[in-house]
């Protein structure tokens, strides 16, 4: 199982990295105007990548497919082995998911409430498929029934998809 961190402060990704036990980070547009209102976002994620290990997602932020290939392209340059793109789950997410997984790069669907969600962006060339938790209980719903079918389906259709449970509020 991976542990991934939901930061973009370097110092506390440094801090918790010493403890040996975190896979990689991810970060969206949420975090860092929090943690960092003023920062640049390449300069804030190459901090992140040195004080580090393991895939950075980094989430698309505009709207259109020709946008977000564009924005995809600028963050992947930063470090094409290490940066993984966050892609929303929408028609147009997934279309542009599938661009970047036939170019080999790392992409992470973001924003997942459903198995057949997960499954498509798994279908899609996701490397990363992320189910929110949070979310799912705010909805009223046991989240572990739609892990747990995600993990079935992935595993009976040979699907390479990495499952993340993000959002985790509650134990």
């Amino acid at each position: 199982m991976a542990i991934f961190i939901d930061s973009s402060e370097p110092k506390e990704i440094k801090d918790l990295f010493a403890w040996g036990v975190l896979s990689g980070v991810t970060t969206n547009p949420l975090i860092i105007a929090k943690e960092a209102p003023d920062a640049d976002l390449g300069e804030r994620i190459r901090e992140v990548l040195a004080v580090s290990w393991g895939d950075v997602s980094v989430e698309l932020t505009t709207e259109t497919e020709k946008e977000m290939l564009a924005e995809a392209e600028v963050y992947h340059a930063w470090d094409p082995k290490r940066i993984t793109i966050k892609v929303p789950f929408s028609e147009i997410g997934l279309r542009v998911l599938h661009q970047l997984a036939k170019k080999n790069v790392k992409t992470n669907v973001t924003c997942l409430m459903a198995m057949n969600q997960a499954y498509l962006a798994a279908l899609a060339g996701a490397t990363y498929v992320s189910i929110f938790s949070g979310r799912v209980r705010d909805m009223g719903y046991d989240v572990r029934p739609v892990i747990a079918s995600t993990r079935d389906v992935l595993e009976r259709e040979g699907l390479a998809s990495t499952i993340i449970v993000g959002s985790m509020r509650h134990l």
